[in-house]
């Protein structure tokens, strides 16, 4: 702790004294977090407030929840308002229901008088406090587990299938000598290029064809093959030495064994990368899934975050509270392994 307390508060001169560069730095780096976290941190309270406070202008940065209280001879808490003027100046009310620009009220300890109170004469009585209803409403009125599934199971088969086909496709372009290779590869890198709006015609014509529209497996085939997959795991296996394969094939060993045996175990630090660019891929994908699925069932997260809006009005509360449940997979995934995108793209650029 006092390691990392002493990182941070490094200055420019030696004796400690803070030079004006030191606070130009400081500031800069302080402003690009605010600028990167700053969004996410305001998702993330927001996803606590209430659909009354997320309508409010102007906003407010913390989430306050409007205090009720019970009063007999009603069933459901009542919001509770401080009279600032008029005629109840200085009592506390609770409100029964709101008409145009007058409010029916009534006194809690004397619940059977109904007052008439404009609305400008009142204060809402507020506190900072969670909405946590927001989220608990996915479990009971929303599918969301199955919805979590869904983006789960597709997420992790099309990372399994990517990275063995793009593994394959990697190793017999990087270690075999046949003709047209160079053309292959000039195909495949040229890919990058074509922009996924392209192709989206003809890949539903051909999903369609093939039966697999409002399936997951439609979503998964069609992007099996990538081509940034396929050009970051060639450039890392051509820096693997040919005589470790040659060696192996004079000991008589097949060539899928040494596919499975020496290529893919060497090929460790590109394939963590790929599955680790392909996870984030599929998990965010949106497009594709929202072209491919039409049934409520089969919907991934990132569809299911689509129906919240409506034609005539957008439940943002609930939306807000699955979005922050959808980024969190993702965010777990990018936290604790980013170092080996790192580590791993830097070393695909070998020979």
């Amino acid at each position: 702790m006092a390691n990392a307390t002493s990182f941070f508060t490094r200055t420019r001169s030696k004796s400690g004294r803070w030079d004006w560069t030191d606070y130009a730095s400081y500031g800069y780096l302080l402003l690009g977090v605010l600028v990167v976290f700053g969004p996410v941190i305001w998702l993330l309270l927001s996803s606590f407030k209430t659909e009354a406070e997320i309508q409010r202008f102007p906003p407010r940065f913390l989430p306050y929840v409007q205090q009720t209280v019970m009063v007999d001879g009603y069933d459901e808490p009542l919001a509770v308002y401080d009279i600032v003027s008029g005629e109840f100046e200085g009592r506390r009310l609770a409100q029964i229901r709101r008409v145009g620009l007058i409010s029916q009220m009534v006194d809690p300890d004397e619940p059977g008088e109904r007052l008439k109170v404009d609305i400008d004469d009142r204060q809402a009585i507020e506190s900072v406090g969670l909405a946590t209803e927001n989220y608990t409403e996915l479990f009971e009125q929303f599918s969301f587990l199955k919805y979590f599934w869904n983006s789960a199971f597709i997420t992790v088969v099309a990372t399994a299938i990517t990275l063995l086909v793009n593994s394959m496709a990697a190793f017999g372009l990087s270690k075999y000598q046949f003709k047209g290779r160079n053309v292959m590869l000039i195909i495949v890198v040229g890919s990058l290029m074509i922009p996924q709006t392209v192709v989206l015609v003809p890949l539903f014509i051909v999903t369609k064809e093939l039966g697999m529209l409002n399936s997951l497996w439609g979503v998964i085939i069609p992007g099996a093959a990538t081509p940034t997959g396929v050009f970051l795991l060639r450039q890392y296996m051509l820096t693997i030495p040919d005589e470790i394969l040659d060696a192996a094939r004079m000991d008589k060993a097949s060539e899928w064994k040494i596919f499975w045996r020496i290529i893919l175990p060497l090929s460790a630090p590109a394939i963590a990368v790929l599955a680790i660019l392909s996870v984030i891929w599929r998990w965010n994908d949106f497009l594709w899934p929202l072209i491919v699925l039409s049934e409520n069932q089969n919907f991934t997260l990132q569809i299911a975050l689509n129906s919240f809006q409506g034609e005539m009005t957008t439940k943002w509360s609930n939306l807000l509270a699955m979005t922050v449940l959808t980024l969190l997979p993702i965010t777990f995934v990018f936290m604790f392994l980013q170092k080996y995108i790192a580590t791993g793209i830097a070393s695909t650029g070998g020979k």
